[in-house]
């Protein structure tokens, strides 16, 4: 029990982007996000993921949707890995077909988690990106 508190505490007050287009999903993960005490900003495309990533530093993680208009979760992933390389981020689709994690890992991505997302295994794939 112990460790599990030093480890929530190490996410805590972490900034988290939710790149999501899904009203419903963007909620899901806000929710979830705002009980284990992180901070979140929200993008509704790849296009605004990577314009606020250009102005905002302070980002710790980012939780990218694959598919998504005007531009998707890959293509945003490598321009904003342009910008921030080391910022980490985990893909998350609904279409979670054999080859996606490693399609997500080859685009760029940090890691992978697929919908609908259980909440324990989103906060795992936090603490091992964050801690």
């Amino acid at each position: 029990m112990e460790q599990m508190i030093i480890d929530m505490n190490n996410i805590q007050n972490k900034l988290i982007l939710v790149v999501e287009d899904e009203e419903f999903n963007r909620i899901y993960f806000e929710e979830l996000l705002n009980q284990i005490h992180c901070n979140v900003l929200v993008a509704n495309n790849g296009l605004e993921a990577i314009d606020i990533c250009q102005k905002n530093d302070k980002i710790d993680l980012v939780l990218m949707d694959i598919k998504m208009p005007l531009m998707d979760g890959y293509q945003a992933t490598k321009e904003i890995k342009k910008i921030r390389p080391n910022l980490p981020i985990i893909a998350q689709t609904a279409f979670a077909l054999l080859g996606d994690k490693n399609k997500s890992l080859e685009n760029g991505c940090d890691d992978y988690i697929a919908k609908p997302v259980k909440k324990d295994v989103l906060i795992q794939l936090i603490r091992k990106h964050l801690a």
